[in-house]
């Protein structure tokens, strides 16, 4: 889908006390802020948004409010992983029937799994709706790392698989899906300290959760990519890094909600197991974004 593009935000899923029930006025907050920041697609349900945390109940909640909440505004990427075919179909089918614009797809796995059995669990959500399929690739959540050619294989096998999110952190891997995808493969960043090396590598966007934190930082370092100003993007980049870092080492669940809380919106805390971040780091993090502002 060519119109998913430049500064994809992912979402928080918003918890009452102790991390129980939903608060949906609380996201619907959230969302809000992000598309009223300018990002250009919004994400639920992804790491950021405790997808792995939630009940099947609680789950069908979110992504239904969430596609309702963002109205077409801009388009909404959902993330319907799971760890078996048979959920992960019948999410993706849950997202496209509420609206969803894409759905992202990870090969979460409790047994490692071969790579027949990667492609037929991206074949079966693919046979099973009609919209457009985002390959996610993070072995570091989901124990599963797909070599580009395993990648290309199930793009060339099936048919709406059209885009790849690639979070490995490893730069190389974007170098080599353009080089074999001959160009011809949509790839997204996934890596927060990679943004500018993946813009510079040909990314159409940069799939993060920084910007319910600092989103002007990231649209600007968006554009000046876009506009082949590399002293600008790289003056950009290296300013918003310390917090692109400090995101990604306490985890996005505990830093984003913390940094929600500084900035006036509560969010709940993560879920456990999943602690929320600690007084010294909300102390670390006030002290990164008071230097952002």
């Amino acid at each position: 889908m060519s119109t998913i593009h430049g500064i994809i935000g992912y979402t928080i899923t918003s918890f009452g006390a102790g991390g129980e029930g939903l608060d949906l006025p609380a996201l619907g907050q959230s969302i809000d802020r992000l598309i009223d920041s300018g990002v250009h697609a919004i994400a639920p349900l992804g790491s950021t948004g405790e997808g792995a945390y939630l009940s099947d109940a609680e789950w069908d909640q979110v992504a239904e409010f969430s596609i309702r909440h963002v109205a077409k505004r801009v388009p909404t990427v959902v993330s319907v992983s799971d760890l078996t075919t048979a959920n992960a179909v019948r999410r993706a089918r849950f997202a496209e029937t509420h609206g969803a614009d894409v759905v992202m797809v990870l090969p979460a796995s409790y047994w490692k799994l071969s790579e027949a059995e990667i492609l037929a669990h991206y074949r079966a959500i693919g046979e099973s709706i009609g919209v457009p399929i985002m390959l996610y690739n993070n072995p570091a959540t989901s124990g599963t790392d797909m070599s580009v050619e395993l990648i290309l294989s199930i793009v060339n096998g099936v048919e709406n698989v059209t885009m790849v999110k690639e979070s490995t952190g490893d730069i190389q891997r974007m170098h080599k899906l353009y080089l074999l995808g001959e160009g011809q493969v949509p790839f997204y960043n996934g890596s927060n300290p990679l943004a500018l090396e993946a813009f510079a590598a040909g990314a159409k966007g940069w799939c993060t959760a920084a910007p319910n934190l600092i989103p002007q930082l990231n649209l600007d370092l968006y554009e000046a990519a876009l506009a082949g100003d590399l002293d600008r993007a790289r003056a950009l980049f290296y300013r918003q890094l310390p917090l692109l870092e400090f995101i990604l080492k306490g985890g996005l669940p505990a830093t984003i909600k913390a940094g929600l809380r500084q900035t006036g919106l509560e969010s709940g805390d993560p879920r456990l197991p999943v602690f929320p971040l600690s007084a010294a780091g909300c102390e670390q993090l006030q002290a990164i974004l008071d230097t952002l502002r």
